[in-house]
Order: C-alpha cells, then sequence, then structure tokens
C-alpha cells in the first residue's frame, strides 16, 4: 500500500508564491556562500512558520542541517502534530531520504517541490558536497504508515538557476 498520495499537478496561487520563496532563499543561501536549497513550512491557514537555508557546507556547517530537515523540526518544535498534519513544507529540492523522513516524523501531511532529484544530480554531478540519493521521496513516504500529499517537480527551471554554475 502506497502512503504517498499523488495529486493533481496544478498548484494553487498561494503554492506557487510559497513556492517562489523557498527558491528566492535557496537564492540567499547561495549568496552567503551555502549550498543552494531552502524550505518553509505553511500551516493550513496561510501562516508561515518556520523557514530555513541549507547549513550542510563545510567547515561550520552540519552535513545533516539540510533545509527541509531544519524547517520541519522548528515547525514540531512550534505546533502539535494535528496542526502539522495540515501543513505544508515547500522546498527548492525535492528532500532527500534523510528529510523525507524529518517531514514523515515530524507530520507534515504536504510537500509541494521544485527541482526533482534526478534534475538534482544532473547539476550536480559526482560533486562530493551533494552526494545524491536515487530515491525520489514519493518511494520513502510510501514506506510509511500514514500518507503525506506530494506535489512537484513544479518551477524546475527557476529551482535549477540557483544551482548552475555552482557545483562545478
Amino acid at each position: 500500500m502506497t502512503m504517498a498520495i499523488e495529486s493533481s499537478d496544478a498548484l494553487a496561487p498561494a503554492d506557487v508564491a510559497h513556492l517562489r520563496v523557498a527558491i528566492d532563499l535557496a537564492a540567499e543561501a547561495r549568496n552567503d556562500g551555502r549550498h543552494p536549497f531552502a524550505a518553509i513550512v505553511v500551516l493550513a491557514d496561510g501562516t508561515v512558520i518556520s523557514t530555513a537555508m541549507n547549513n550542510s557546507r563545510p567547515p561550520e556547517g552540519d552535513p545533516t542541517q539540510h533545509a527541509e530537515l531544519s524547517a520541519a523540526a522548528h515547525a514540531a518544535r512550534l505546533v502539535a502534530p494535528e496542526v502539522l498534519a495540515g501543513a505544508t513544507l515547500y522546498t527548492s529540492a525535492e528532500p532527500c531520504a534523510m528529510c523525507a523522513g524529518a517531514i514523515y516524523w515530524t507530520g507534515i501531511g504536504r510537500v509541494v517541490y521544485a527541482l526533482s532529484e534526478a534534475r538534482l544530480l544532473d547539476l550536480t554531478g559526482d560533486n562530493p558536497e551533494n552526494p545524491t540519493f536515487a530515491l525520489p521521496c514519493r518511494e520513502v513516504f510510501a514506506r510509511g504508515q500514514r500518507a503525506i500529499e506530494v506535489h512537484g517537480p513544479h518551477l524546475e527551471d527557476e529551482a535549477a538557476s540557483t544551482h548552475i554554475g555552482f557545483w562545478k
């Protein structure tokens, strides 16, 4: 039984706006010398409760501090699990296996992502700072015991622009 729910590819205008915020934050992360990833968590009523940029780049970064994990963990400290069940995590790139696990364990009910893991791999190649998994987040969520709605990829070209030239 699959627990990752597929939905219509069409996004609401608010979804597009939130996804663009994540992409803009990823560009800001790049400008700050970080890996170009970012995520935000938005409650069902549209309130943004958490934003995070990637902080995994050496020497001061922690390799586990991906934007999605950080945003999800912060959101889980702020609101109850039943509130997070109606929340959406918007991210500039598809969550990796670690981040998908964090999303699952915090109880966030919906994910909207821009850049697919496959497209990211095309951009990063074999760069040792981003050894991507060939494991879509939908496959991670499908192994869980609760459903997580997944939308993506969307706005891939916009999200890819923050990576072009970074990984070379």
